[in-house]
């Protein structure tokens, strides 16, 4: 059978600091993310032959290999939906790479989502878009389902009232990732971690999720380098080896939440993107080391946690009790502080934790393998990387 497991590895990491004015352009930011991954993976400009990024991202290929200097591209790529595009920025560069259609693929994400457009407020625009996604928006904005939040708050008071959730659940999530993020010196919240009662008196932003249920709004740049694994093996760092990489898009599918599916409980395109990195990689979720969850919201977290297979519908709450995410549990989850306690930089962030683990430079060290996930409620994406 043919499969993409083992053909790609990502062999340098970068990022800008994280911030919430980087006083620089969205470009700037770019370009000093893959400068660094470039470094880090002791690669030249010259050496990059292929750049993926989201459509989201303002800093087109061109524009970004003209102030590398990169000569020539022969793989350009975009993915849509958001943090949904996250892991699959990587598929595609391992893609190109295993195809003999690039040999050095550059993934970045680089925003001022803090000083400049502000991805939590209500967006007009998002609903008068003369695109399909602008006509499945009317549908909702109308009714006040006009921010990410809202859209999530509505699901999760679902989850909540068939599965007996509570706020204090949701909480657990929020203090695992701040406890993370709290010694990781790259994070927005590092020595800032929280507790509980924190948690729980923190304001609403649409019930039930508290501030502190909602990811952070960062300004910065991350970017990653994929080269085939044979030639990761030679270059400064121990390659995370692309062990499988996915996407997926389940029924009745609209964008942050689809309430017209006849279950509102699950998210099934993770389900989709899950089976796949099972298949491909010959790992089941008992032999993953960490999972790093696209972490926007809290109650995805443990939605996410039911749709790959580490419990089952609605036995999230159980199994992330007791401290059962945070280092030395039985799962732990986003080591880096997430997207919570570290910064949104829409999940590239969290891949270039999982090569840290790999490589074994986190600063909350467990090791491998990791499995990663892309933005939730809409089309996403997953990884697992390994030694």
């Amino acid at each position: 059978m043919r499969t993409l497991s083992g053909a790609a590895a990502i062999a340098g990491i970068g990022a800008t600091e994280f911030s919430k004015q980087s006083g620089r352009t969205e470009l700037r930011l770019a370009v000093e993310a893959i400068r660094a991954a470039l470094t880090d993976a002791g690669l030249e400009p010259s050496d990059v032959d292929g750049l993926v990024t989201f459509t989201m991202d303002s800093n087109s290929e061109i524009a970004v290999a003209r102030e590398l200097g990169v000569p020539r591209l022969s793989f350009f790529s975009r993915i849509n939906f958001g943090g949904g595009a996250a892991c699959a920025t990587v598929q595609q560069a391992a893609m190109a790479v295993a195809t003999g259609v690039a040999d050095v693929v550059v993934c970045y994400r680089a925003f001022n989502e803090r000083s400049g457009h502000r991805f939590g407020r209500v967006s007009t625009a998002a609903a008068t878009a003369p695109t399909t996604n602008g006509i499945d928006a009317s549908w909702s904005y109308p009714m006040g389902l006009g921010t990410p939040a809202a859209d999530v708050a509505m699901f999760a008071k679902r989850y909540q009232h068939v599965y007996g959730a509570t706020s204090e659940d949701f909480g657990r999530v929020a203090v695992a990732d701040r406890k993370h993020a709290a010694v990781n010196p790259n994070a927005w919240f590092h020595g800032k971690p929280i507790t509980l009662a924190d948690h729980q008196a923190s304001r609403w932003v649409v019930e039930p999720l508290h501030l502190l249920d909602c990811c952070q709004e960062s300004d910065g740049g991350v970017a990653l380098v994929v080269t085939s694994a044979e030639r990761a093996r030679d270059l400064p760092h121990p390659p995370a080896v692309i062990a499988a990489a996915a996407q997926g898009s389940g029924p009745d599918q609209f964008v942050m939440t689809s309430y017209y599916r006849d279950d509102l409980l699950g998210l099934p395109e993770m389900r989709v993107v899950g089976d796949q990195l099972w298949g491909q990689s010959g790992l089941r979720p008992q032999d993953i080391a960490i999972a790093v969850l696209y972490d926007h919201f809290t109650p995805f977290v443990l939605v996410q946690l039911e749709e790959l297979g580490f419990c089952g519908p609605g036995e999230a709450r159980d199994f992330i009790a007791g401290g059962a995410i945070e280092i030395g549990g039985r799962l732990p989850v986003n080591t880096h502080g997430g997207q919570l306690g570290e910064a949104y930089i829409h999940g590239m962030n969290g891949i270039a934790e999982a090569v840290r683990q790999i490589r074994g430079t986190s600063c909350n060290q467990v090791g491998g393998p990791v499995l990663v996930t892309a933005g939730t409620g809409v089309p996403t994406s997953g990884l697992i990387v390994s030694g």
